[in-house]
């Protein structure tokens, strides 16, 4: 039986429940379709026409992509549709496509985090890219309406714009390699779903979400008996991985650099600018993120930095295993992951103080299993004897400490579909013998 249909059921099942929504899903895209389609501001749900007025018009193209029953980056969105009056000046010079869904995207083009429910990509008429922008700030709080990130993107965008195409060679790197079909609909787990949106019945069932393209690669490669690349198990990796933090305004400012990481490494110092990176001309720090997710395994990778009004080039060394310092934990992706990781459990480092409790030494693996799902592809570790409480306190043999994303990793690396893990649960005390199971 092929594995692709139920662990992407198992998988719209999860993300739904865990990501929050509004109450009226239908309603709420009926609602925005309505709104846009009488705003003479906007294109709906057509880049073709906004490609087509952007040759027209000399103007830059920006392309909204935005899940609206998702509740995370409302308050954003918001600000972007109102155009407030920071924005609208700026929003003057840009054609402007709003896109709720994902079935028709040309993957060529379209390659972006998609585990955010909101992200703008920015054009020129002849489809080159300019840059990519979306908040994991805005992301994790719904009711965020901060737009200095946005109006700086706007900025730096009009910018490469009127530079165009003299600057061609700091955007070739912003189009990635095409993936393996042209549009979502073709891949493989996403066949049942049509080019076009189902208006005369139920609209929302008939929405390809952003998170399902990733999604269906890794489905893919797993149904196929191939290893999942690690790009695809820490997609999108942030700036924090490198252990730099960026300030917000101007927005590739260094404000921090933690100690010993790539970046103290490489000589990056707070208050640096980063102005390139990986030869590709920075809009926000989603393109920061867009270089790094098609940067090597291990390797380097060049930053233009500007220092007291001097710029100058740094090389960050890569090692092997970089990307695994990426938190993943609140990806959307991260579900079926879990599915096929450990048969659909979700995962947490017991604390200290509870270490102590449950006689476990300092040190020692302890993953305490918050949820075991109870559907499909996820509920496999639920069918093998684990349940909600458990501490997994040994895996194949070892107890040495591990977070969830670490074994995650290591599952999904080292063990095929049908494997079977030993592991050592703590349950009310006692020591039980069980099988992981991998998907």
């Amino acid at each position: 039986m092929n594995r692709i249909l139920p662990l992407l059921v198992a998988a719209l099942f999860i993300c739904s429940a865990a990501g929050e929504t509004v109450k009226d899903r239908e309603g709420a895209v009926r609602s925005d379709a309505a709104k846009m389609e009488s705003n003479d501001r906007w294109i709906y749900n057509d880049i073709d026409a906004g490609f087509a007025e952007a040759t027209r018009s000399g103007k830059p193209l920006m392309v909204v992509l935005r899940c609206v029953p998702c509740l995370a980056c409302m308050g954003i969105d918001t600000e972007v549709l109102v155009e407030n009056e920071e924005l609208k000046p700026l929003m003057d010079q840009f054609v402007r496509v709003r896109v709720i869904n994902a079935n028709a995207l040309d993957l060529s083009l379209f390659q972006f985090d998609y585990d955010l429910s909101f992200s703008i990509l920015f054009f020129n008429a002849d489809r080159s890219i300019y840059g990519r922008f979306g908040s994991w700030e805005h992301q994790h709080d719904s009711q965020n309406k901060a737009t200095a990130t946005l109006r700086q993107a706007l900025e730096r965008t009009l910018k490469l714009h009127a530079a165009y195409p003299g600057n061609a060679g700091l955007l070739s790197g912003k189009k990635g390699t095409p993936l393996n079909y042209k549009t979502p609909v073709d891949m493989p787990s996403l066949k049942t779903f049509r080019p076009e949106l189902d208006w005369s019945g139920q609209v929302v069932k008939s929405c390809v979400h952003c998170h399902q393209v990733g999604d269906a690669v890794r489905l893919e490669l797993r149904d196929a008996g191939q290893p999942l690349p690690l790009k695809w198990i820490f997609p999108y990796p942030n700036p924090e991985t490198l252990g730099i933090s960026f300030d917000e305004d101007p927005i590739t400012r260094v404000g921090a650099v933690a100690a010993g990481t790539i970046a103290e490494k490489a000589g990056i110092q707070p208050g640096d600018q980063v102005i390139t990176f990986g030869g590709q001309a920075l809009i926000s720090t989603a393109d920061f993120s867009w270089v790094l997710h098609e940067a090597p395994d291990s390797g380097e990778i060049k930053a233009g930095i500007l220092r007291d009004g001097v710029i100058s080039e740094v090389t960050l060394s890569l090692p092997p295993g970089w990307r695994q310092g990426a938190d993943i934990s609140r990806r959307v992706g991260v579900w079926p992951m879990r599915a096929m990781a450990f048969g659909g459990m979700k995962l947490e480092t017991l604390p200290d103080e509870e270490l102590r409790q449950n006689g476990i030494a300092p040190g020692k693996l302890a993953l305490h299993a918050l949820h075991v799902g109870q559907y499909g592809a996820h509920a496999a570790a639920k069918k093998a004897g684990f349940v909600k409480g458990d501490i997994i306190v040994e895996v194949d043999g070892s107890d040495a400490p591990l977070g969830e994303t670490e074994l995650l990793a290591r599952n999904l690396l080292n063990y095929q579909p049908g494997d079977n893990v030993p592991v050592v649960v703590l349950r009310k005390g006692k020591r039980i013998d069980l099988k992981m199971p991998i998907q």
